[in-house]
């Protein structure tokens, strides 16, 4: 496939324009590391999004990104995404949601997610099987409090909403971040959600760089597992000594850091990816330059 020039691409008055027109009108500019469609993390626009949904998603595409998976949808209507996202030239493919959510509101989140067309429903944080063993727990303290009864009980929940999801033509996935790797009696959490997950209803989006914090090989994750991950999340950090999955390392844009890429597409080229997203944790640069530069990596990766 021709390789668009982005510099002169974004040089145009009317880049937005043209991103859609060329998502409806011709193949979707690639990532080429895997040969897929460029995807984004839209956890990335946080702080953009509640602001001025439909204007950021359309500076997205006009830097090139063709996928993106949704952290929530900020009170809008599934017309009002569906049209911010076709006047941006995106595909929505997932969208995360915690376990907590997915158990309250199941029906509710794979009916949203069927309409607007998604083809994975994630889960993108565990609960504890007794939340009141941690009351009034955030993130961090409830994946540091995590068992291996903890994580081995979560299974069974996404065993039984990915069939729901399965039986609405989604796929359910399971998104980690660094408690995930830690291990009990010489068993890796990890591995066991592996194990006790059914294949047919249950896959991993398997995010490299918080795999890196927490002192693991992606490339030997996707390996091990080649058709267990169906997504990946790609992020870079400024790993040091003194980083552990307690004290994180500084986000940067790709190609900025420490995390070493090529032996981790090596190995995904092998595997059963379907989907990329970068995700930028946090900005020392404007988002859009930040994002700019991740897009400028994931287009000229080689190797």
């Amino acid at each position: 496939m021709h390789r668009l020039s982005r510099r002169t691409f974004l040089k145009t008055a009317s880049a937005s324009a043209a991103a859609a027109a060329l998502w409806n009108g011709s193949l979707p500019l690639m990532a080429y590391p895997l040969g897929l469609p460029l995807g984004l993390q839209l956890y990335s626009v946080r702080s953009m999004l509640p602001n001025d949904y439909a204007g950021t998603l359309q500076q997205l595409g006009a830097l090139g990104y063709r996928e993106v998976e949704a952290a929530g949808f900020f009170n809008h209507s599934l017309s009002e995404v569906k049209a911010a996202m076709d006047r941006a030239g995106l595909h929505c493919v997932s969208a995360h949601n915690s376990l907590a959510d997915l158990m309250a509101k199941t029906d509710e989140i794979i009916q949203y997610g069927k309409s607007l067309g998604l083809q994975y429903i994630v889960c993108s944080s565990p609960r504890l099987k007794d939340p009141s063993r941690v009351p009034h727990a955030d993130f961090h303290a409830t994946g540091k409090s995590m068992t291996l009864d903890d994580w081995r009980w979560n299974a069974d929940q996404f065993n039984r909403i990915g069939k729901s999801v399965s039986e609405a033509g989604m796929r359910f996935a399971y998104h980690n971040h660094t408690p995930e790797f830690r291990s009990e009696n010489g068993i890796l959490f990890y591995d066991e959600l592996l194990r006790l997950t059914d294949p047919l209803h249950v896959t991993m989006e398997l995010d490299c760089g918080w795999a890196v914090v927490a002192g693991q090989n992606p490339a030997e994750i996707i390996s091990r597992y080649p058709t267990r991950i169906s997504m990946l999340h790609v992020k870079d950090f400024k790993m040091t000594p003194a980083v552990t999955p307690d004290t994180p390392p500084t986000s940067t844009e790709l190609g900025r850091g420490t995390i070493d890429y090529h032996p981790i597409f090596a190995a995904a080229r092998k595997a059963h990816i379907e989907h990329m997203f970068v995700e930028q944790e946090e900005f020392d640069v404007p988002a859009m330059e930040a994002l700019r530069i991740d897009a400028d990596y994931m287009h000229a990766f080689t190797g």
